[in-house]
């Protein structure tokens, strides 16, 4: 059963110096207790996706199209009716900790706050349950490390508050926006190895952002894979990463280092990502596809299903030329 529909999501900024087209025509869904990852150089509107479907896009942002949650239609509700949902049912980890938790409030507050405010249980109530997500997330000392404040921890660590406070409600669905950015790689393991335990012992669905395709090996079940504003493949992690069919999804499988061939170059992809202010015509990594053919700079490729593993591609280049 999908636990997320998002349908046809376009998403614009209104700028002093024109519309910046970040997100057209996004189409994916979600089922219960699964894990997709939604991966893309920066700028190709992964962020923006989810801002969008959780109601945080800047004020000159808009959003069309449909986002089912639970049966729901969520996209463009009010602030009132998002603060129903957010938290309680979706909650979301950001990118940098230090800069989410209030460097001058301690992590006993900010933690309390959450479960106070859409619980409507006791301060002292909610902080001995904080005390008990902290151990869940493997904070050692939690009872006596809850008093400090954020600076107190390190980046790991204060990781992993995020996580326990984003957790607090038991929500059905958790969006990590790279959660593993400015971590140096041991950590990063530690806290997606974490986040693998959370979702089996709580069953909740994850949405994983990133640009780094080594930490969606092995920790998710779907990747989906976005330039542009738009979904170039997207499809079971294992077989994408067996059999990427997009030249795009190619490039980013090839920029990763492998440590089973020391002789590897590693291979770039050429050319910048398009200005989105400029929306480009036809398949946006066409300028910088060295399989492009006339109709991928004129004609927008549509997603289309390519085999019975429910793996899907826009693309219009024959795929017996890219293997």
């Amino acid at each position: 059963m999908s636990l997320l529909e998002v349908n046809n999501l376009q998403v614009q900024f209104d700028t002093t110096d024109g519309i910046v087209s970040a997100v057209n025509n996004v189409n994916f869904s979600l089922e219960e207790g699964k894990i997709l990852a939604i991966v893309g150089e920066s700028g190709s509107g992964k962020s923006q996706t989810v801002f969008a479907m959780t109601g945080l896009l800047d004020n000159n942002g808009s959003a069309t199209g449909s986002v089912k949650f639970d049966g729901q239609e969520i996209l463009n509700l009010s602030n009132n009716e998002l603060n129903l949902i957010r938290a309680e049912k979706i909650a979301m980890i950001f990118q940098d900790p230090m800069t989410s938790l209030n460097p001058y409030v301690r992590v006993s507050e900010q933690m309390a706050e959450v479960l106070v405010h859409h619980k409507g249980i006791s301060k002292s109530e909610a902080i001995q349950q904080s005390i008990i997500m902290l151990d869940a997330v493997k904070i050692p000392e939690a009872k006596n490390r809850i008093r400090m404040y954020p600076h107190e921890f390190s980046g790991g660590m204060r990781q992993r508050v995020m996580i326990a406070m984003s957790l607090l409600c038991h929500p059905k669905l958790l969006i990590a926006d790279e959660p593993t950015t400015a971590l140096d790689v041991t950590v990063q393991a530690q806290i997606m190895h974490l986040m693998s335990e959370i979702q089996n012992e709580f069953g909740m669905s994850i949405i994983l952002i990133t640009h780094d395709l080594g930490v969606v090996a092995g920790n998710s079940d779907e990747m989906l894979v976005m330039y542009g504003g738009e979904v170039m493949e997207i499809g079971k992690t294992e077989h994408l990463y067996k059999n990427p069919t997009h030249p795009y999804t190619q490039g980013l499988m090839s920029a990763v280092p492998r440590l089973d061939d020391a002789n590897e170059k590693l291979i770039t992809i050429p050319g910048n990502p398009p200005n989105m202010m400029l929306k480009p015509v036809g398949c946006p990594f066409s300028p910088r596809c060295n399989f492009a053919i006339n109709s991928c700079s004129t004609v927008t490729p549509n997603l289309t299903k390519i085999t019975e593993n429910d793996h899907f591609r826009a693309c219009h280049v024959p795929i017996e030329e890219l293997l």
